[in-house]
Order: structure tokens, then sequence, then C-alpha cells
């Protein structure tokens, strides 16, 4: 059974950091794509950052220069290393993995999600 799950949200004030993990289980994870997305409430669940097999990586326009994706195949875990962080970053934030070799942006397009983690950015 796949399995992921996020930990690392919380509250921090405007300009402050924060790292999400993405403990994997279940699935070789080292094959595959694996991406960040994020949520707001009553809102589609919009790309954050992905990284594929080989280290290639891909950020929103939103979030290039203060959000840094990486991977740790040896302990099956993903981590967004997120700074200068604003108000405007507050959401509910998802890893998932995709099947796809290459980094594709589209949430239809990933077939394992974990739980969610709420991020909130204060002014």
């Amino acid at each position: 059974q796949v399995q992921l799950i996020e930990s690392g949200g919380g509250l921090v004030q405007a300009g402050g950091s924060l790292r999400l993990s993405c403990a994997a289980a279940g699935r070789d994870f080292s094959v595959y794509t694996m991406g960040w997305f994020r949520q707001a409430p009553g809102k589609e669940r919009t790309f954050v950052a992905a990284i594929n097999w080989s280290g290639g990586i891909k950020y929103a326009d939103s979030v290039k220069g203060r959000f840094t994706i990486s991977r740790d195949n040896a302990k099956d875990t993903m981590y967004l290393q997120m700074n200068s962080l604003k108000p405007d970053d507050t959401y509910v934030y998802y890893c998932a993995t995709s099947a796809y070799r290459v980094i594709t942006t589209t949430p239809q397009n990933y077939d394992y999600w974990g739980q969610g983690t709420q991020v909130t950015v204060s002014s």
C-alpha cells in the first residue's frame, strides 16, 4: 500500500521559513516523479514544485527563488524548503507521486497523495 505522509507545516510570520517533509512508503519512489501542490478552501489544487527520478526540477513562477525541492531516495523522503514566506503562501500543502518519468505539473497525472499539511503565514 502506497502511503505519503507530510509534516512540517505550521504558523510562521511573513519573511520566515518552514521545511516540509514527505515520507513515502509502498513504492520504489526513486524512479518516480514527486511533487508538491497547494490548495486553498474552495479552490483548485495548484502546482508548486516537482522533482523527477534524474533530479530534474521545476518550480511554479510564484515560488521560484524562494522554495527549494529536494529528495533523499535512501530515506524515501522529499522536502520543500520554503524561505521568505508571504501571506499569499498560506495554503494546505500536499505531496504526491506520479508514474510519469518527466516532470508534470498537472495534478491529474499524480496517482498518490498525502493528507496535506497546513501552512499559515501571518503578516
